[in-house]
């Protein structure tokens, strides 16, 4: 059986270590990066299933790094560190980020959000849908995961890819928050608005970059998402 590779990137050695102990207990392969540039080396090097991410790093900062993962080729971040602001966790999650955990941090907590991200990252986030999927000027290749506006190809996370397949998939329907969380995350909702607006917010910008005359989602206030006709 393949190896789940996770590398972690956190200049503090024994927080480092810890990280790396906590991974290897799970049955998974770890790799220590002590800085922005290291880890890019890495990420360029090889595959990763998931990426631990501290932001206050030498070199290139976390926030950097989470940037350039997210443009290439996006993998599970689960960003770890001691910035308790609740604005450096919405860019965060902004950049592409996939879970934000504050320091210090509890060792089981951490190994279960380990375990359940990558269960997920494994799993076809929504169901099967045909090749094409297409509203207005909009095109997912679902096949590819390619995603085309106005003939623009845009780079989306795993997440706001699995948004835009799951509103795709039934062009009518209204979204509730719970049915976003549910379907995208496959957890059970427990009222994080703030995880659904920030990655829906991120989507519409993305759009709307892309063809700024065009409006492809709406908002049905009181019940959900959908997409605009």
């Amino acid at each position: 059986m393949e190896r789940i590779n996770i590398l972690v990137v956190e200049d503090d050695n024994d927080i480092n270590q810890l990280l790396c102990n906590i991974i290897r207990k799970s049955g998974y392969n770890a790799q220590a990066a002590y800085s922005g540039t290291e880890a890019i080396l890495y990420l360029e090097r090889s595959e990763w299933d998931m990426v631990l991410l501290d932001l206050m790093l030498p070199g290139l900062t976390g926030e950097e790094v989470l940037a350039k993962i997210s443009a290439k080729n996006p993998v599970p971040v689960i960003v770890i560190s001691a910035k308790l602001e609740q604005q450096t966790k919405i860019d965060a999650l902004r950049t592409g980020a996939d879970d934000y955990i504050t320091k210090p941090f509890d060792i089981e907590e951490v190994s279960a959000r380990i375990d359940s991200h990558l269960r997920r990252a494994k799993r076809t986030l929504v169901p099967p849908q045909p090749q094409v999927l297409t509203h207005k000027d909009l095109s997912i290749d679902t096949d590819a995961k390619k995603v085309l506006v106005n003939g623009q190809e845009l780079l989306l996370t795993a997440r706001e890819y699995a948004i835009l397949v799951l509103l795709l998939s039934a062009p009518k329907k209204v979204f509730t928050k719970a049915n976003v969380f549910e379907s995208v995350w496959e957890e059970e909702y427990r009222g994080d608005d703030n995880t659904i607006n920030v990655h829906m917010s991120n989507v519409r910008t993305k759009l709307s970059k892309a063809n700024p005359n065009e409006e492809y989602i709406e908002t049905i206030w009181g019940m959900g998402y959908r997409l605009k006709t």
